[in-house]
């Protein structure tokens, strides 16, 4: 069964860096998710698919991976930009601001 090693971003909705600083081996699903009739749940037989490992580097989780016949992929982690300056949110408003700001 092929799986993925990868290192998550951070997620869309906040600024933080929680969850992102290990390594996280998934697999990929084998079978189809399946819409129950009556009650409209997902369903699938394919119980690898909510096995999810963390590793504190890449390297542990390939060497796992090989010790287990697990087929792995590495994938690179983005880069977050280095020129990005955390800012509060009174910067909006700041006299010395480069545009204008408006609503």
């Amino acid at each position: 069964m092929p799986a993925r090693i990868y290192k998550p971003s951070r997620t869309a909705m906040s600024s933080g860096t929680a969850r992102t600083k290990k390594w996280v081996l998934d697999f990929a699903p084998d079978e189809r998710r399946e819409l129950d009739p009556l009650m409209g749940w997902t369903s699938s037989g394919d119980t690898q698919a909510q096995v999810r490992l963390t590793f504190d580097t890449k390297e542990e989780a390939l060497e796992y991976a090989e010790a287990h016949g697990i087929d792995a992929v590495v994938l690179k982690p983005k880069q977050r930009r280095a020129n990005v300056r955390p800012r509060g949110y009174g910067e909006n408003f700041a006299t010395d601001r480069r545009g204008a700001w408006t609503h």
